[in-house]
């Protein structure tokens, strides 16, 4: 979406000045979250603003905002026809600028027959793996020139910046046509050794349907699909790997071995065969995300990250069903860049970016953390001393 300006140059008087566009009122609360250093903006009726800071939520000190007045901010931001659709569908997704370098990612939804936001500020730099404590092997993986890529992990747990870090290395190192599919856009992309389009749903095509399908006719090397949340756009990213392209894209899952079967629960049963032999194929890395608080105080949150790498074992298991069987191959991979959450979790309470109680509490197996931080390795045939 347009940054919102007013023209301040003078004009003759033939030509009388145009009138100033009028900026959103809800551009006071993006700035008041920019300047308190906000990841998230929350907007209920009946309820002040509030703001989500190293974790956790804090309400303002303003005054209850009205589902009116949430509708009437809302609206200011959208076309006639994004007005339209979320007055049809009762939600809409659209991304906002304040300025360009002061962007946000909305979501506006109705709930109680009142309109609520739930905005996340996106971030001016994309970060490298350094600045955003991720595994060095992620550097490896963005060196691939084909396959799929997974990366993992609820909402806020880090996988659109985590993309971003890998995208802007290819776009950094790379000769090469990248191009994004997102609803809405997120990172904005300057073009570098390699160049970057980025198509948003909504705003530079109607709908996932019709950018999947000219997609491969626009010549990319390196394709994003955003969030696959359907068979169409998993199928679609399918069909990019197998054409050659490197494809990324994120899943809603908790770890390597549960990525692979939601993948799998995108499509009907019968198709399900044909797309676990693609993956046997086509799939390259899978990294699940976690995104924890710090102990460290210039630090707010911290990623705890899970890393599996498709080699020649996980092919097998994964053409024979046995998927949850990957994880003890993540636990005895440790040497090749792979690591569980767990082995994550306890290279950050070591480190001492994490308490022990937060590390405990998002462990899958919390009393197997209790034996690694004591030394004690569970492999994935047994206990090494």
């Amino acid at each position: 979406m347009a940054e919102s300006t007013t023209d301040t140059n003078s004009s003759s008087s033939d030509n009388p000045p145009a009138t100033p566009k009028k900026e959103p009122k809800i551009n006071k609360i993006f700035r008041a979250a920019t300047k308190n250093g906000a990841s998230d903006i929350h907007l209920k009726a009946g309820c002040p603003p509030r703001f989500r800071l190293g974790g956790s939520i804090r309400t303002a000190a303003t005054d209850a905002l009205t589902g009116e007045q949430i509708e009437k901010m809302v609206f200011e931001c959208l076309t006639a026809e994004q007005v339209e659709k979320c007055e049809k569908f009762g939600s809409i997704d659209f991304a906002h600028a304040v300025t360009h370098r002061d962007r946000f990612r909305v979501n506006a939804f109705k709930q109680r027959g009142q309109m609520s936001v739930a905005a996340r500020r996106i971030p001016t730099e994309i970060l490298d793996y350094d600045q955003l404590n991720l595994p060095p092997v992620l550097a490896e993986i963005a060196k691939l020139h084909q396959g799929m890529v997974l990366v993992a992990g609820i909402t806020g747990s880090g996988k659109s910046t985590t993309i971003a870090a890998m995208i802007e290395q290819i776009n950094q190192s790379r000769s090469c046509h990248i191009m994004t599919i997102e609803d809405p856009i997120e990172f904005l992309y300057e073009d570098k050794k390699a160049f970057v389009n980025q198509r948003e749903i909504g705003l530079d095509v109607p709908d996932f349907h019709l950018a999947l399908k000219y997609l491969m006719r626009e010549d990319p090397d390196v394709v994003l699909i955003g969030e696959m949340r359907d068979e169409e756009t998993f199928s679609a990213a399918l069909h990019a790997a197998e054409s050659g392209h490197l494809c990324f894209g994120t899943v809603h899952a908790s770890n390597a071995s549960s990525t692979i079967a939601r993948v799998l629960e995108l499509f009907p049963e019968e198709a399900r065969e044909l797309v676990r032999t693609s993956l046997v194929f086509n799939l390259q890395a899978i990294v699940c995300l976690k995104l924890l608080k710090s102990i460290r105080p210039d630090i707010p949150r911290i990623p705890a990250v899970e890393v599996l790498l498709v080699n020649s074992t996980v092919r097998k298991l994964i053409s024979e069903h046995r998927e949850n069987d990957i994880q003890s191959v993540i636990r005895n991979s440790y040497h090749d860049g792979m690591q569980d959450f767990n082995e994550a979790l306890r290279k950050l309470v070591e480190e001492e970016f994490v308490s022990a109680k937060t590390a405990y509490e998002a462990a899958p197996n919390p009393d197997e953390l209790k034996m690694r931080l004591k030394g004690i390795h569970v492999s994935g045939g047994g206990i090494i001393g």
